[in-house]
């Protein structure tokens, strides 16, 4: 039996400020019961406590850097050129939180 209780999902959405429908939690919940089926059924697995521990999907991960060029930079007037509206070199935009 999960875990997961419609209480708990609407919680967390609350706390994340992301309020949830009815479908929207019965969707969550349903997604949580799969993963829960899921890690029932990796933790049957023989001897699955003798695997090392992983970081990455990969075992010969490596990141590589590129080296950092100097460039040309553009003008403020050409980056500026296609603004629907600006003010002191900063870009005007609509209000989006109240």
């Amino acid at each position: 039996m999960s875990k997961f209780t419609k209480d708990l999902v609407d919680d967390l959405a609350n706390k994340l400020l992301i309020g949830l429908t009815e479908e929207e939690n019965k969707r969550v919940l349903d997604e949580f019961e799969e993963i829960d089926k899921n890690m029932e059924l990796i933790t049957k697995i023989p001897n699955i406590e003798n695997v090392p521990v992983m970081t990455h999907a990969l075992d010969d991960l490596e990141c590589i850097l590129a080296n950092d060029e100097v460039t040309e930079s553009l003008t403020m007037e050409e980056i500026m050129q296609n603004v629907k509206d600006s003010k002191d070199n900063q870009v005007v935009v609509p209000k989006v939180v109240n």
